[in-house]
């Protein structure tokens, strides 16, 4: 399903991201969002919001494995092993042709989830009679709570220098799903 691009030679747009992947990733910005702003504050959305994100990682964690081509954790291991080249050689603007998550974006998403379920455990143990009060679960889940804020932001800057360096525009990609691609991936 390719077709050319307007107004780029030798350029192709591909479908890379599926709608449930697409959406997963806007629902899972925006209850972020919602629990960085929400804690001792609205008590009752911020827990909302972290059973949501559980939901969320586990729809992941099941589309990793069943989802579309770009959706799967089929490359996991060989962009992981890439990825302190990639990123030694972003120094210099080389960041190579990648259809679907680069080396650097694959590391960010491992960071993340793991960071996310740390985060959103560790917030639902504290509820719990059992792990209220316990000051290894609060601190857990504030260390990966501030975890997941300081990765969030290296994500979005990671995109912004991806996208001016490839000059392409990232975030309309995770809305439509369509990357414009120049030569082989």
């Amino acid at each position: 399903m390719k077709e050319a691009a307007p107004g780029a030679r030798g350029a192709t747009n591909v479908q890379v991201w599926d709608l449930p992947l697409r959406l997963w990733h806007w629902a899972l910005a925006i209850l972020v969002l919602v629990a960085w702003v929400t804690p001792n504050v609205f008590d009752r959305l911020h827990r909302l919001a972290g059973y949501a994100v559980i939901a969320l990682l586990a729809f992941r964690l099941i589309w990793g494995f069943a989802g579309t081509r770009y959706a799967r954790f089929g490359k996991l291991g060989v962009r992981l092993r890439a990825a302190p080249r990639y990123i030694w050689n972003l120094r210099r603007g080389i960041t190579g042709r990648y259809i679907g998550l680069n080396p650097a974006g694959t590391v960010m998403l491992v960071a993340l989830l793991l960071s996310l379920a740390v985060s959103a455990i560790t917030g639902a143990m504290e509820v719990t009679v059992t792990f209220f009060g316990v000051w290894w679960v609060e601190d857990t889940h504030a260390y990966a709570s501030d975890a997941v804020i300081i990765l969030v932001a290296l994500h979005v800057l990671g995109v912004i220098v991806v996208g001016l360096l490839q000059r392409q525009n990232l975030v309309q990609a995770m809305f439509t799903g369509r990357k414009s691609i120049r030569g082989r991936p």
